[in-house]
């Protein structure tokens, strides 16, 4: 249970940040949820109406009261919160308007509204807060839908009742039934405002003095006591713990023991208290701690969430960015505006990088940096996946490591060329090609299967680095761009999966392995070709890139036909480009040099080291033919 405690730590000292509660999700008080409202209420000091809007989505999200239950809640029979709700809970009309409660209540329609006003008129008359009373006052009047309808927010119709269907073509459609779900007005979920002249916060969800009124009335309120198994300490004991974790409507719960009848805790306890004894204040800052983090920074895989944090600062370095992403290299009117386009500049920049946050996050002992990864298998059940405490000196070694060991140059588009590690959300979608969604399953488990590579220094599952290889070797069924950005990922897979070799990022010379040197001389032919090609403007693929995907499982017999392919494009660059022409027959001969005679008439399946050799010296001819072009223009 210790990322409770980590959690718990992390909102003691964040607690208290200026989040603008509208433009970002805040670091919510205890005992309060938050919730898309529909309807907002002004109402004066002494409980008169005096106008309604409705809420636009963007300013919905409102914070609010809640207790355990209702912060909880589902089902046909929904516990009511405190203060805002729906209008079957507010509105003393609601019946008589001809709301339908839900099914749960069919039995006793008048139970939400009347529980609802026992329980806000004892927390107003214990708390003596005024705009609490005014609230109260404003109710018991019960014309919330008749003022609403005055307003022309909720419709009615000549009987004064629910028109839950908008049929009226000569009238503009009232903006309600594009908040509300299912375009049910009755649904209307309401927040409030209470205008005084001795307030600077008349809105109810931003009030920090209402906040402080519910937290202490509830805390009085619960009997519960025993053993905190998070603090130590004899406190409150938590019966329900919170969900909404990942999103609004996210009913799965990381702690669950409510069920005295199946078998979730039946056979070695007789009470839930004796399975899990968690302090209700412990409880509600961890959850709303991992909330916070959550919509701050965390990452989603479909139902998966992976997040990473301080305790001590709640920032760290993201352990799934990509280099590109990690060292924050902006993308401004679509030019790259800061590149790394050396290994050594990549070096000094992730070394600033990494002693940056060396600074600002203090290796000190006391200091966790925390990885998290969560996900449901059920809708109310969630589980922990992947949970690694570490030092901040173990942490920043093992993402320098990452990044320097799967360093490679990438490309992922025409503003997007770096020398760095690919992200794991890249790796898997190179790995699985088109298939991948963003939302699959299968997304979630790889970026899990590749986390303890990062953090724990893992070796790279194998079947990921075979399937990047397979991928990069058929470039033909792809899109040019992504040819490039599969082959720069499959070389950096290959050489983290072999990093005791010591491949560099650029041709090596001295490396005189068969797959290495095949590799280059498919990287000269289809250099050769696309120049000719270029020459002759015309706009096809290559024979070599056609032929790769057979050239990787024979390569002698394939190299054949390749290479007496090349004659004609060898004439025509001989033609315009003599020089070019000799400086590539040159090449050839060098790497054909290299071969020992037993090695080239082997007929043998390459392995992923031919992509080495193929995009390292693919990638020299390149650089050397703009550098000639610049010299030219010169």
């Amino acid at each position: 249970m210790s990322w409770i405690e980590r959690l718990v730590e992390t909102y003691d000292l964040a607690e208290g940040r200026p989040e603008d509660i509208d433009g970002g999700f805040p670091l919510m008080p205890i005992c309060h949820t938050m919730q898309n409202a529909h309807i907002e209420i002004t109402i004066d000091i002494n409980g008169n109406f005096l106008r309604g809007t409705v809420i636009d989505k963007a300013s919905a999200p409102t914070l609010m009261p809640c207790t355990e239950k209702s912060g909880s809640r589902s089902g046909s029979k929904p516990t009511n919160h405190p203060l805002c709700d729906s209008l079957q809970f507010l509105a003393g009309d609601f019946l008589k308007c001809g709301g339908i409660v839900t099914s749960g209540f069919a039995k006793e329609p008048s139970y939400p509204h009347g529980n609802y006003m026992l329980e806000l008129k004892d927390w107003a008359q214990t708390a003596k807060h005024p705009s609490l009373i005014a609230i109260l006052k404003y109710l018991e009047k019960g014309e919330v839908i008749k003022d609403l309808a005055a307003e022309k927010i909720i419709p009615l119709n000549a009987e004064n009742q629910f028109v839950n269907e908008w049929t009226d073509t000569t009238e503009s459609t009232p903006p309600i039934f594009t908040v509300v779900p299912n375009k049910t007005p009755q649904n209307s979920f309401i927040r409030w405002s209470v205008e005084s002249q001795l307030s600077l916060n008349s809105k109810c969800h931003k009030d920090p003095t209402l906040w402080k009124a519910w937290i202490e009335y509830y805390l009085s309120t619960l009997k519960n006591h025993g053993l905190c198994n998070i603090t130590g300490k004899e406190t409150q004991i938590a019966q329900l713990h919170p969900s909404k974790l990942r999103h609004s409507g996210d009913k799965a719960k990381l702690i669950s023991s409510n069920d005295d009848t199946g078998f979730t805790y039946r056979g070695k306890f007789t009470e839930t208290d004796q399975a899990c004894s968690v302090g209700f204040e412990a409880t509600q800052k961890a959850h709303n701690a991992l909330r916070w983090l959550i919509a701050k920074q965390g990452r989603r895989f479909g139902d998966q969430t992976i997040i990473s944090w301080s305790t001590q600062t709640a920032r760290s370095p993201e352990p799934l960015a990509s280099t590109f992403e990690l060292l924050d290299i902006d993308v401004k009117d679509h030019k790259v505006t800061h590149s790394i386009n050396t290994s050594e500049d990549f070096a000094k920049r992730l070394g600033n990088y990494i002693a940056g946050y060396g600074t600002t996050i203090k290796k000190e002992d006391t200091n966790k940096i925390v990885i998290l990864s969560i996900d449901s298998a059920t809708p109310g059940r969630m589980a922990i996946r992947y949970y690694r405490e570490l030092t901040a000196s173990e942490f920043l070694d093992r993402i320098k490591h990452w990044h320097e060991s799967c360093a490679w140059h990438q490309f992922f588009g025409k503003d997007k060329q770096f020398v760095g590690a690919p992200s794991p959300k890249d790796i898997a979608q190179a790995a699985y090609g088109k298939r991948l969604d963003t939302k699959d399953k299968l997304l979630g488990t790889s970026v899990n299967r590749l986390l303890p590579c990062i953090i724990d220094s893992a070796k790279l599952p194998r079947d990921f680095v075979d399937s990047c290889i397979r991928q990069a070797s058929n470039p033909i069924s792809m899109e040019p761009w992504e040819r490039q950005k599969t082959l720069g990922i499959a070389c950096s897979l290959y050489r983290k999966y072999h990093y005791e070799r010591k491949y560099k990022m650029i041709h090596e010379e001295s490396r005189n392995t068969r797959d290495y040197l095949y590799g280059s001389l498919l990287a000269i032919a289809d250099h050769i070709e696309e120049r000719a090609l270029f020459l002759g403007k015309e706009n096809r693929d290559t024979n070599a890139m056609k032929l790769m995907q057979r050239f990787a499982e024979r390569p002698c017999s394939t190299w054949r036909n390749i290479a007496l392919a090349l004659p004609p494009y060898l004439s025509r660059l001989k033609a315009q480009r003599g020089i070019l022409h000799n400086q590539l027959i040159k090449r050839l001969d060098d790497i054909y040099a290299r071969f020992e005679a037993s090695d080239f008439e082997k007929d043998i399946p390459l392995s992923g080291e031919f992509l080495l050799g193929f995009h390292t010296v693919r990638k020299l001819l390149w650089d050397e033919s703009t550098q000639q072009n610049e010299h030219q223009k010169h």
